[in-house]
């Protein structure tokens, strides 16, 4: 259902509350800016309050509410934000959302709970990333499980927690997370496009149109696990010299692996049009996390037409049909990764079958379904609707 198609629900206010926000790059933000866009396309009312960034903050006079923050260390690009009780019940108090949507749990989000539960106004969470299992990442294995406990002691909080996948529903459920409900996440098909294909950038990495260029696209930090991608790329060069690795993204560990591996592109981080251009003029996208809650450069590569190399679970597990539109590896198979990702360098046919394939199960994944469903949730109607009945497995669309 497009945004133009009346909403099933009276226009309301709704509040929405994020450590992360554009003009930030991570699939957190991505997703929320994504979800709130939708919301006032369809004549919503939409207030944001996110901490502040006042080197970046351009978004002041358009419903968001900048609050302090403290950036975390080794990850710049995010903030948690303090605790703002107090500011909260002022404007919840002098314009009542019908409901809030937390997007992220640090003290900032703690608080919109506890407030919203103090006001009577119903709270929804969202599970998008797995802080728990980054700890291993970051030295600070130990508290994985007090996290993980701290995880679902906030979410059980709320009305309800939005999940990405039913795969993540139910191992979140029979880990005692209660009131979960899949929210399936979109692709704007028309921004990533393999139309946006160019020669010109191609060149400009020295390639030719018939050699292969691999891509990769996020952080680059310890839990993305970018080095197996570099390890692949090492495998396939065994096989050719006509490639090219490409790696979009910032984090700590780039000064190291771009001093390591010279021959390899770091662009820094991209975003809307030049990205979109640099995910359709590669061919192959290597994507060796294994923290994902749901993974939207997944499907971004796919419908910018490259044949994914995954584990698989999270956006992978839904979405690739295994040898149709991309591969699947057996989870934290490192060994199998960089086998599976030699393939494509010794079977062009089946790659460019794969990569004509990966677009066409995109097309219908537009975001126009989530955001009604979102809007369901937030209006306390979804009980008219099951879990599936807004967006369905990306595998039968394919």
């Amino acid at each position: 259902m497009s945004a133009a198609v009346p909403s099933p629900t009276s226009l309301r206010h709704f509040s929405v509350v994020t450590e992360t926000y554009p003009p930030e790059v991570n699939g957190v933000a991505v997703t929320v800016a994504r979800l709130i866009s939708g919301l006032r396309a369809r004549g919503h009312t939409v207030s944001v309050v996110r901490p502040s960034r006042p080197e970046r903050d351009r978004a002041r006079g358009l419903g968001v509410t900048a609050v302090r923050g403290l950036r975390l260390p080794g990850c710049h690009e995010w903030q948690l934000g303090f605790p703002a009780g107090r500011l909260l019940h002022g404007c919840w108090t002098r314009r009542r959302p019908r409901a809030i949507y937390v997007a992220t749990e640090g003290p900032l989000g703690y608080s919109a709970v506890r407030t919203a539960g103090r006001l009577g106004i119903p709270a929804v969470s969202g599970f998008h990333t797995n802080f728990d299992g980054y700890a291993k990442h970051y030295g600070a294995a130990a508290l994985a499980g007090p996290l993980f406990s701290y995880l679902r002691h906030f979410h059980n909080r709320t009305h309800r927690t939005l999940v990405p996948t039913a795969e993540l529903r139910d191992r979140l459920q029979a880990l005692g997370f209660q009131n979960l409900r899949v929210l399936h996440r979109g692709v704007d098909t028309e921004l990533f496009d393999p139309a946006r294909r160019s020669t010109a950038l191609r060149e400009a990495w020295g390639m030719s149109p018939d050699d292969l260029v691999i891509l990769h696209v996020g952080r680059i930090a310890p839990e993305k696990n970018v080095p197996l991608a570099i390890d692949a790329y090492r495998g396939m060069q065994r096989s050719s010299s006509a490639l090219r690795l490409v790696i979009v993204g910032d984090g700590p560990l780039r000064p190291a692996l771009e001093r390591a591996n010279p021959d390899v592109i770091f662009t820094g981080v991209l975003g809307g049009e030049r990205l979109a251009e640099h995910y359709a003029s590669a061919d192959v996208f290597l994507f060796p996390s294994e923290t994902e809650t749901f993974g939207n450069v997944t499907v971004e590569a796919m419908a910018s037409g490259l044949a994914v190399v995954a584990y698989d679970y999270a956006a992978a597990r839904l979405h690739i049909r295994p040898g149709v539109s991309g591969v699947l590896v057996p989870y934290g198979d490192s060994r199998a990764f960089v086998t599976e990702a030699g393939m494509f360098v010794r079977r062009p046919l089946a790659l460019s079958r794969m990569r004509r394939r990966a677009r066409e199960s995109m097309i219908p994944l537009g975001w126009g379904s989530v955001v009604e469903r979102f809007e369901w949730i937030l209006s306390g109607d979804e009980c008219a609707r099951g879990d599936e009945a807004i967006v369905g497995d990306g595998r039968a669309a394919s």
